[in-house]
């Protein structure tokens, strides 16, 4: 048995992902699990700031470190609201300008739609693998994180900048060209981001996941109501668990979440659970 505080799996891009679950002092190769029984039983909380047994409010972070820590500030959320380029403090500037004084990417992926959306360029692809998106695009990269988020602003008027979690799961994809898409996009880029157009770029990734079956009717694991939860592991995708009784459970929506975790009847190395 491993017990633990939950934080999103570890990736590497790989055909398919590879998944990776730390758990205390263990890391387990979640690929390897699929087919296996587990059982995860909730155990409590843990702020991963504060490290206290704190309920947890946002982000893994109970509500005093989620209203004072800087990495979960409302810029991280909202880009365009970074002020690090005109050396204005938020709630820490030295965190702030490492953050967004560091090249950005604005891309287009492809998960239950096409969307639009900014992240790190150190962030990739792990951004889209957290997203769950089966291709994507880079096509503006910025030296910072406002000029990145005002080119998304601008560009949510015409794409969507929001996945539907269920249709993804779902493998529910609607059809576009990403590559078109960004073409068409190139004049509703603010002036001041438009030098950073990647307009030649042709590398489009392709991503694939380590899923035997996708659920057609979702339901949620809420672990503070059901606090034993029992099933076979048929896929990983995205943050999610996915169970063959159709249960999806998200790993980063339930960090700070103290589990103990314990499998059987799987193709795991023998001896590593109870």
């Amino acid at each position: 048995m491993y017990k633990g505080v939950l934080t999103k799996m570890r990736t590497e891009p790989s055909s398919p992902i590879q998944y990776y679950l730390t758990l205390g002092e263990d890391e387990l190769e979640m690929n390897a699990l699929l087919g296996s029984t587990l059982n995860i039983r909730f155990e409590g909380y843990q702020c991963l700031h504060c490290q206290q047994y704190k309920k947890i409010y946002r982000q893994g972070h109970c509500y005093d470190c989620f209203f004072e820590q800087p990495q979960t500030a409302d810029w991280i959320i909202r880009p365009e609201l970074s002020t690090a380029h005109l050396g204005i403090e938020d709630r820490d500037l030295a965190f702030e300008q490492k953050v967004q004084l560091a090249p950005h990417i604005v891309y287009l992926a492809l998960s239950s739609n096409i969307k639009v959306g900014v992240t790190r360029k150190t962030q990739v692809p792990t951004r889209w693998i957290d997203q769950g998106a089966t291709a994507a695009l880079e096509i503006i990269e910025t030296p910072n994180r406002y000029l990145a988020g005002i080119a998304e602003v601008a560009l949510k008027r015409f794409v969507a900048d929001k996945t539907n979690w269920r249709k993804m799961l779902k493998n529910e994809t609607d059809p576009g060209d990403l590559f078109e898409l960004r073409d068409s996009l190139y004049q509703h880029i603010p002036d001041e981001a438009r030098p950073y157009f990647l307009g030649d770029n042709s590398k489009q990734w392709m991503l694939d996941f380590p899923v035997r079956r996708y659920p057609q009717k979702i339901k949620s694991l809420n672990l503070a109501k059901t606090p034993v939860f029992e099933s076979k592991l048929v896929g990983i995708k995205a943050q999610y668990l996915i169970f063959e009784n159709e249960t999806v459970f998200n790993v980063r929506g339930n960090e700070g979440t103290i589990v103990s975790l314990n499998t059987r009847q799987g193709s795991y190395s023998p001896g590593l659970f109870d």
